[in-house]
Formats: C-alpha cells, sequence, structure tokens
C-alpha cells in the first residue's frame, strides 16, 4: 500500500461509542474509519480514547493531557470529540451533568483544541429509550449550536439515527443503548461520508 509521506496522528477522544462498547469484534465506528482511511492510502496512527460511562465534565478533565502524550509537534495532528449520552441519563432523579455545564465544558473543549489541532466534534447517537432521547435531541442541538459558533464542525448523529430503523432495533435487540458491529459499521459510513472527516479516498 503506498502510503503518504505525512505521519498522520489522531486521538479520539470520548465514551463508550468511541471505545466500541457492543461490538464483537472490537473495533466500532473507530476502528473501522482508520482502517478505512489507511487503505484509502493515508498514513494514520489512530488512539482511541474513549472510556465507558464517561461524561463531558469527565472529558475536559483528561483530554489535554492525553492528547499531549500522542500528539508532538512534529507531526499532523488531529482530535476527535464525541459525547454527551452519559450527561443526559438519569441518576439520582437528574441528570448526571446539568445541560448547562455540558455545553460549558464543551466551550472550554473546544476553545482549547482548536488551538492547537484539527478538530471535530460527532454528536452523540439515539438510544431506544424515547425520555433519553428526548434530552439527548435537545441536548445534541445545542451542542451542534455551540460548535458551529466556535467554528468547529459538527456530525450531528443525532438526527441521523433516531428514525433510522434499523439502527433502532439493533440497539433494542443489544443493550438499548449500543449496537453491534453492523452498527458500527453505518456509523464509520455515516463519518466518512459526512464532508466532514479528513481522509477519504484519494
Amino acid at each position: 500500500m503506498n502510503m503518504n509521506a505525512n505521519d498522520i496522528r489522531i486521538c479520539f477522544i470520548g465514551d463508550s461509542y468511541v471505545q466500541g462498547t457492543g461490538d464483537p469484534e472490537c473495533l466500532g465506528w473507530v476502528g473501522r474509519l482508520c482502517a478505512s482511511a489507511r487503505h484509502a492510502g493515508h498514513n494514520i496512527t489512530a488512539y482511541n480514547l474513549g472510556v465507558r460511562r464517561e461524561t463531558s465534565r469527565d472529558i475536559a478533565h483528561r483530554w489535554l493531557s492525553e492528547c499531549e502524550r500522542r500528539l508532538p509537534a512534529t507531526t499532523d495532528n488531529y482530535v476527535v470529540f464525541s459525547f454527551g449520552a452519559n450527561d443526559v441519563t438519569i441518576e439520582d432523579g437528574a441528570p448526571r451533568v446539568a445541560e448547562h455545564e455540558t455545553l460549558a465544558s464543551l466551550r472550554a473543549i473546544l476553545e482549547t483544541a482548536k488551538a492547537h489541532y484539527r478538530a471535530l466534534l460527532v454528536g452523540p447517537p439515539a438510544t431506544s429509550e424515547t425520555p433519553h432521547n428526548a434530552r439527548l435531541g435537545r441536548l445534541s442541538g445545542h451542542m451542534k449550536d455551540a460548535a458551529e459558533q466556535m467554528g468547529v464542525p459538527y456530525l450531528d448523529l443525532f438526527s441521523l439515527l433516531v428514525n433510522d430503523v434499523q439502527w433502532m432495533e439493533e440497539v433494542r435487540s443489544n443493550d438499548g443503548a449500543h449496537p453491534k458491529a453492523p452498527g458500527y459499521e453505518h456509523i464509520a459510513n455515516i463519518v466518512a461520508a459526512s464532508g466532514v472527516w479528513w481522509f477519504g479516498k484519494q
């Protein structure tokens, strides 16, 4: 395979959807997306830094130190963020993270990220739970607005998946939140075709 001369490094920062929870092939959408990019000739080193159950608060605390370890100034550096589903999960009668705090963390993350790296924000996907989706759809819309105001591309997965019958059936038959291999492949294809992903076919 002919590879680009550039040394491209990408950190994927997020929650269980980034990690690929539920995928028996242990690839998730991140692994599939980057494998496709490498087959297209891009010299990518990908770091999957998804952590199950993490919220925007958790990610705000760790993301920069994680990236600084992996993205030296001598390489071509990118960061993809994806989170939000855990923020709106109800615990003890309230969302784990209040919406205003999620958005404040998001803005702080993106402000720093765009000063150092090429950044992309991939929104959270829909689940099979209607009340959760109501909160998640609202948050996703606000995340989109914040990202656009800051000049960071946003991919609205929620709107693309909430009415997708195949996605919903797969999630419902699994754990109610996560897909299996076909669902993650679907997300990878959406990201690859979105126009905001940097490494398509040459």
